[in-house]
């Protein structure tokens, strides 16, 4: 085989992974969609969409925090502790109003990521290491201020952002699109959207052109905990519950699945967010076809490792920087 032939095969290779990575994600929804309808004709109705939202919205708002971490070439492993360190606060302070303790939720959840930002960006620690230490600490943290049992949570406001519905969508679904929209915005018209994909893409470089560095890295988690936060809430309200011992867990390895699979590449400098919304979308909809269909849970975590797999080989970086 000549040199030319090579080269061709290996340009056609590359364009065929970035087809993938740019619209392969879209493309398994489709066919996703059209298996399910097939298997079960009642899946596009409007009782069953409603399930599939409350239980996605959480997942997504993580996932959108993640995408802007993953952006930087960082990882943030305290998400789920983060939900339940905010499902932890409400009980304690719903007493003062739902929104006092919805802010003191958000509070929380800012001051985490703030702490495994500046151990990431001034003291240098491995991503992580540094926020598999918060989720470790936080989560205990959490269940010593729940104590052992879940606690009930019964004020009208918080029911109704897990519970109520808008022209008959979930409000968590809507609270969940408004964050998509505006990471989108964020990260296509803002400065602070190109010095992250800056930084993601070659942090050294950056630091010498005068990029705020650890500023951006500091603001990516801030953000990355409020939204865990927020999606603590949620799930507080829509389980009329605080369970922290349960309640978040796993949710760092779905908004990472999420976002690897709707293309952001793990070694940072690209942040793909509608990606993100449809990646997270598709592995809701991977659950709900095979649990509606009674496949065992233990198949359902196969099929989702293959996806991922998948997925980080087809977003995978070409060359070296």
């Amino acid at each position: 085989m000549t040199s030319t032939t090579w080269t061709t095969a290996a340009l056609s290779r590359d364009r065929l992974l970035r087809s993938l990575q740019d619209y392969g994600v879209y493309g398994a929804l489709v066919v996703l969609l059209v298996v399910a309808v097939a298997l079960n004709t009642g899946f596009l109705s409007a009782g069953n969409w409603r399930v599939q939202l409350f239980q996605l919205s959480p997942t997504l708002l993580v996932a959108l925090g993640m995408a802007l971490v993953i952006g930087t070439e960082g990882i943030d492993l305290s998400v789920g502790a983060v939900i339940a360190l905010a499902a932890a606060v409400v009980p304690l302070y719903i007493g003062y109003g739902p929104w006092p303790a919805l802010g003191i939720a958000l509070l929380l959840g800012a001051a985490s990521g703030a702490v495994g930002g500046s151990m990431i960006a001034f003291a240098g620690v491995q991503p992580i290491v540094a926020t598999l230490a918060l989720m470790i600490g936080l989560r205990g943290l959490a269940e010593l201020m729940n104590g052992d049992a879940a606690k009930p949570v019964l004020d009208s406001t918080l029911l109704g952002l897990g519970e109520n519905r808008v022209l008959g969508v979930p409000v968590m679904a809507w609270i969940a699109l408004a964050a998509a929209v505006i990471a989108a915005l964020v990260m296509r018209l803002t400065t602070f959207g190109r010095q992250l994909v800056a930084i993601g893409d070659n942090r050294s470089a950056s630091r010498l052109a005068g990029l705020p560095v650890r500023r951006v890295l500091i603001t990516v988690y801030v953000i990355s905990g409020v939204l865990s936060a927020l999606a603590g809430v949620l799930i507080v309200g829509h389980g009329a519950e605080a369970d922290p011992a349960n309640q978040g867990l796993n949710m760092e390895l779905n908004a990472i699945t999420a976002v690897v699979v709707g293309g952001t590449p793990l070694s940072g400098g690209r942040v793909r967010v509608l990606g993100t919304v449809a990646g997270a979308l598709f592995m809701q909809l991977i659950t709900a076809v095979l649990t509606q269909h009674n496949v065992h849970a233990s198949y359902t975590q196969i099929v989702e490792a293959a996806i991922i797999c998948f997925a980080v080989y087809a977003s995978r970086e070409r060359g070296t920087r």
